[in-house]
């Protein structure tokens, strides 16, 4: 199922990662995987069609409805975290569920610390939202990226006024899993600056072994209770156009905030995107088995046949690689050649900020022979006669 795709079908697709794809172009960029949607998931989805699409009871604001059992009961399971199911809040998508949370719980001017290269709508939100962004680069070592907590703490003694510290976890584009010693240095500077930590762990589930992915709420009590995680079910279950994102809200007088303006301000998830969320969380375990097989090997396949010159990581969660093209000398940003004379679209390097300048990220969650047709055009467009 997932290794039979067609490169003429998905081009047919009206989303966005192939939409925006030129003419005989393979789409490599945004963060969405090419594979079918779990069969659980489209089940639930007929039975909420075939049932009451009405006014749903949770729109009365029952506290952690409709998915709070859901939520806990799988954070138990995969990660060993006992989170709170009546701490749950819904909103449309992640970065939603981000700034809803940095507008009720910071004032304009407050700083949020976070690593770099960043995805490129948040940093531009924050500018928006008049919270400075304090960046802290992740830096490369001999063995992967690294994470030094001795950085983030040097930029919150000279900060004035940061009250965030913002976790992207895994890490999004490096593929970065954090380590506890990384993740409990990062809890002591959060209790020591009195800071609000979001974690984004929307690619938890896609660690690839022998990575462990750690909960940031799951460091202690104290910790859990100035934590809010957020997350969804758009990278694990490809469910990004659904529109459903969870936010475990740890600290009360920031429940109360949202709680306080739930419904028209901030929205509300549809039953729908309700449906697919609780079904993949509940029943679709052994579809994501197969899918993160799958993506293993593609990692492993896509590090093996990169053309030389390009340096590259192998990604430790997810499904997108960030490489580094500096050494072939196609400029600060390669998507432009690649779009160009190898008829493949992968993500602008600069756009997660200009730690991006001359690295390109790579959506290797498709099938082998796209994958593989992808490094053949990549290969070939860089030994083109006339280029230099």
């Amino acid at each position: 199922m997932f290794d039979a795709l067609d490169p003429d079908v998905l081009a047919r697709r009206d989303g966005e990662k192939w939409a925006y794809a030129p003419e005989d172009t393979l789409s490599a960029w945004i963060g969405d995987m090419d594979f079918p949607v779990a069969p659980e998931i489209r089940a639930a989805l007929i039975r909420r069609i075939d049932g009451d699409l009405g006014y749903p009871v949770w729109f009365d604001g029952t506290e952690g409805a409709p998915l709070g059992e859901a939520f806990a009961a799988r954070m138990k399971r995969r990660f060993g975290f006992a989170a709170e199911p009546t701490h749950l809040r819904l909103f449309t998508d992640v970065n939603q569920a981000i700034s809803a949370v940095l507008r009720l719980a910071t004032r304009p001017g407050d700083a949020v610390v976070l690593h770099t290269p960043a995805c490129p709508p948040f940093v531009d939100d924050l500018r928006r939202m008049d919270r400075p962004p304090l960046t802290v680069p992740i830096e490369e070592g001999l063995h992967g990226w690294t994470l030094d907590p001795d950085r983030v703490a040097a930029t919150l003694d000279r900060a004035e006024r940061c009250r965030v510290l913002f976790l992207v976890n895994p890490h999004n584009p490096t593929g970065r899993v954090l380590r506890r010693d990384e993740l409990e240095g990062l809890a002591e500077l959060a209790l020591r600056h009195d800071l609000l930590v979001i974690s984004d762990e929307v690619h938890a589930d896609l660690t690839h072994p022998p990575h462990v992915h750690i909960p940031f709420a799951s460091l202690g009590p104290e910790i859990a209770a100035r934590t809010v995680t957020v997350t969804s079910g758009s990278k694990a279950f490809n469910l990004a156009g659904i529109r459903c994102a969870a936010a475990h809200i740890g600290p009360p007088e920031l429940r109360d905030a949202v709680d306080a303006r739930r419904g028209l301000l901030f929205g509300q998830v549809g039953v729908l995107a309700v449906a697919a969320l609780e079904a993949a969380w509940a029943e679709g375990d052994a579809w994501l088995d197969e899918v993160r097989v799958l993506l293993d090997r593609n990692r492993r396949r896509l590090a093996a046949g990169l053309p030389e010159g390009i340096r590259h990581h192998c990604p430790e969660a997810g499904f997108l690689a960030w490489l580094d093209c500096r050494p072939l000398g196609l400029g600060i940003d390669p998507y432009v050649f690649f779009r160009d004379h190898a008829k493949v679209l992968l993500f602008s390097g600069p756009s997660f900020g200009p730690e991006g300048n001359g690295f390109a990220r790579l959506n290797f969650a498709t099938s082998a022979g796209v994958l593989d047709e992808i490094l053949t055009r990549m290969h070939t467009a860089l030994r083109a006669p006339g280029r230099t």
